[in-house]
């Protein structure tokens, strides 16, 4: 059920957890700016940065609607659970919670190669008042090969990387990123870019299982990203969005 942030111009989905929300869509007369970095931005000042830009943009921080950031390895889950306690405290200092919920999406991934020495901050999202037509803005949360049943959340094909496995593993994230879309009232003809995560090779499943999955965004072709989901025993991730606008910031 999508949850209204008012002051945010947006709605969101709430996720599996109070640390982010599995995604956000701008309301009608809005539509969302993408920001990156380079270089990357440590964390631990990251935050300001969001500040300043923002305040530059004229926008309030309710605005900020999806935040990407990298990591220097796959976490425990205890670890996962203490990272996002401490992201969570940063967010509410923002004062942007609603009813205790966060509602800006996230996704969170670790470089294989050249990895970094301490978390980082790789770009944002935030709304702005449209200019012309519109298109539907939305950001969709990073979403692993993790499905629910009665209840309990497990991990599709659990530590089988084969050809396979992958497949099931994709599968199960495109199903989830699917229904969020349906959810917004949206398709995959809507987004503007599909970023997958992952260190094992889907060229086997590209033209049989991903761009079919995608329809016209596989047009956009997909970004890959040879990183490894945030938690250990996690194997691929994918996440999405619209973006009106394309930014890289050097700080």
């Amino acid at each position: 059920m999508l949850l209204d942030n008012p002051k945010g111009n947006y709605k969101f989905l709430k996720g599996a957890g109070v640390p982010f929300s599995a995604g956000a869509l701008a309301d009608s007369g809005f539509e969302i700016v993408h920001v990156s970095f380079k270089p990357l931005v440590p964390l631990s000042n990251g935050f300001e940065l969001i500040e300043r830009q923002m305040g530059a943009a004229g926008r309030p921080l309710n605005a900020v609607c999806g935040i990407e950031l990298r990591i220097p390895g796959a976490l425990t889950t205890a670890g996962f659970e203490e990272f996002n306690r401490h992201y969570l405290e940063r967010i509410a200092a923002w004062g942007v919670m609603i009813d205790r919920l966060n509602p800006i999406a996230r996704t969170n991934v670790a470089p294989a190669v050249v990895p970094i020495a301490e978390s980082s901050l790789y770009g944002f999202y935030y709304t702005v008042p449209a200019r012309g037509s519109q298109h539907p803005g939305f950001v969709l949360a990073g979403a692993p090969e993790v499905s629910a049943r009665d209840g309990r959340r497990e991990v599709v094909a659990a530590g089988d990387v084969s050809v396979d496995g992958l497949r099931r593993k994709t599968a199960c994230v495109l199903e989830t990123l699917g229904k969020l879309l349906a959810e917004m009232k949206l398709a995959w003809n809507d987004t503007t870019a599909v970023n997958l995560y992952t260190v094992h090779d889907l060229h086997p499943l590209l033209a049989t299982d991903l761009l079919p999955a995608l329809g016209s965004a596989g047009y956009h072709g997909i970004r890959w990203h040879f990183a490894r989901p945030p938690v250990q025993g996690l194997e691929l991730e994918i996440d999405c969005y619209a973006a009106r606008e394309e930014r890289v910031l050097v700080p």
